[in-house]
């Protein structure tokens, strides 16, 4: 290696460069870049190892969550750079001297230098506080990170400002007159940040949706919990693990199911029907009646109820070869009855709530029982439990009221038919 003949040529080159007749003393120069690197490395140092450091210690100390997340999003090294970008922004005139078209080379890189440090410097710290938010129970379901972005959209246009006004040399009021002529432009291309923001503003005034809560949408086939909420789009999980993205404002406009009432609610809803063959419908005749007596949660009510019909019919002297004539109780009406008890009785079934068994418009299908409650247990996985052990009861129970239940006929049956036939 031959230093001295490189040197040599490195300032041949910078002799022959075209500086607009600043006077180029090379030794100068050298000197003052080697001190200007010399000088940065100790301030890099001094804020690594002991302000920053030190910061870290004291925060491990207390053992608080603003360490962690300083220290994964590497908060205090992106400071450390700004500090290094002043010293430089400080220090250059003394470098450059009899150099004044280099030195405004130099102080337009540092000014640009400054800017782009300072805005990853505040973008860390905001990813820091967002993550922190976002780790306390009393924002965790708050669209934080939407409003993180506009500050970063915000921030980033600012930014390009103050670089633009620097290599223009103009205000930075005169670059802001400019953006008024490409209006239009700027809106057409932050149309969906623009209504996204308004989209999530509103979510959050109304807390129309929050982070966990458990959403349906047909249009964009969302079905599933909540997991982010950003400037422009809903990250949703749907139940079968795949994700949907959903437009923040579709979510202001469309509409939409949102779950988190059931759940802050005193229970879940059970709302199914069992259909019954109208041709097994009947009045209850006294061999029915007694044997329907033998249901010990009825048999009560059923007894005061034939009492009541019993002096009814005779003050009416009502003719009772005939079922038709006065008052008569049926399988079907006593199945209600005996289902509404059996489900008074059940210790899953919160009575406080509104709380039925009715009958339906009769269709082609049936007769419709419908039966309308709600479980203690909101997962699903237990109020499905619950529903299902409910509805195995009465499935089971419907033949001793000599009820029917609606099916289509299978292709078992219909072989049973041509059987019977032959």
């Amino acid at each position: 290696m031959n230093f001295k003949l490189w040197s040599r040529q490195l300032e041949e080159w910078l002799r022959s460069y075209n500086f607009d007749g600043d006077k180029l003393n090379f030794t100068h120069l050298a000197l003052s870049l080697a001190g200007l690197i010399l000088l940065s490395c100790a301030i890099w140092l001094v804020t690594r190892i002991l302000i920053i450091a030190g910061v870290r210690i004291s925060l491990a100390k207390r053992k608080t969550e603003w360490h962690r997340r300083l220290s994964q999003f590497k908060v205090f090294r992106a400071w450390s750079f700004v500090v290094i970008a002043y010293v430089f922004r400080s220090v250059f005139p003394h470098i450059f001297i009899g150099l004044p078209s280099t030195a405004a080379f130099a102080k337009v890189a540092i000014d640009i230098t400054i800017i782009i440090t300072f805005l990853m410097a505040l973008n860390a710290t905001m990813n820091a506080m967002v993550a922190l938010l976002e780790s306390t129970e009393e924002y965790s379901d708050k669209p934080i990170r939407s409003y993180k972005q506009v500050a970063t959209i915000v921030l980033s246009i600012i930014a390009l400002v103050l670089i633009l006004a620097i290599l223009l040399g103009e205000s930075p009021l005169y670059i802001l007159g400019g953006f008024g002529a490409i209006t239009a432009v700027v809106l057409l291309i932050f149309r969906d940040a623009l209504l996204g923001f308004v989209a999530s503003v509103q979510m959050s005034a109304i807390d129309l949706v929050r982070i966990g809560d458990w959403i349906a949408m047909d249009k964009y086939g969302a079905d599933g919990t909540v997991m982010e909420i950003n400037l422009t789009t809903v990250k949703v999980r749907n139940w079968d693990m795949t994700m949907t993205l959903i437009p923040s404002y579709a979510l202001v406009s469309e509409s939409f199911k949102n779950w988190r009432g059931m759940f802050e609610s005193n229970g879940r809803r059970i709302k199914r029907h069992i259909s019954l063959n109208i041709s097994s419908v009947k009045f209850i005749d006294e061999p029915l009646y007694k044997k329907l007596l033998q249901l010990d949660s009825i048999k009560d009510v059923l007894e005061n109820r034939q009492d009541v019909i019993n002096v009814y019919n005779k003050e009416n002297s009502v003719n009772r070869d005939v079922l038709l004539n006065g008052r008569h109780m049926t399988n079907i009406g006593i199945f209600r009855l005996y289902a509404q008890t059996y489900l008074s009785n059940n210790p899953n079934i919160n009575t406080q709530m509104t709380f039925m068994v009715r009958q339906l418009q009769p269709t082609e299908t049936g007769i419709p029982i419908e039966i309308y409650a709600f479980t203690h247990d909101k997962t699903w996985i237990q109020h499905e439990s619950v529903a299902a052990d409910i509805f195995d009861h009465l499935l089971a129970a419907i033949p001793f009221f000599e009820l029917e239940v609606f099916q289509d006929p299978s292709g078992t049956d219909m072989r049973t038919l041509t059987n019977q036939n032959r």
